[in-house]
């Protein structure tokens, strides 16, 4: 199987940037589109809501009923279940891709959940 580097990257510091480059998949992994982010602005070649937290999930953490540790613990269990991260790097692995960009908008860049999926997806490559 190919080599698939992954990376992450805020949404807001990737606006307007030029695009990914050839052997690159970009990939939203947010529930919900970033607000005030126009779809145009954000070069990316998938949306992928299959990945990201459930409802519950996110709303449990954003309104902090769950440190970090237990969100990503719930968070993996999710993904575990779904095979969701799975089909995601079967996705960009069939596209040619030698580097996966997951895209975010949190702000927190140390407690987020891409960080978590791309712990995941780093264990499966």
């Amino acid at each position: 199987m190919s080599t698939l580097r992954i990376d992450l990257a805020r949404v807001h510091d990737v606006l307007d940037d030029g695009g990914a480059g050839a052997q690159e998949h970009r990939v939203l992994v947010d529930r919900l589109w970033p607000r005030g982010v126009a779809k145009e602005r954000l070069d990316h070649d998938e949306w992928d809501k299959d990945v990201a937290p459930s409802s519950d999930l996110r709303r449990a953490f954003h309104e902090g009923e769950l440190a970090f540790a237990e969100f990503a613990a719930r968070y993996r269990h999710e993904l575990e279940g779904s095979g969701a991260a799975e089909a995601l790097r079967d996705r960009s692995l069939g596209a040619g891709a030698e580097r996966l960009v997951l895209l975010y908008a949190a702000k927190d860049a140390e407690h987020n959940h891409a960080l978590v999926l791309q712990d995941v997806l780093r264990e499966l490559v």
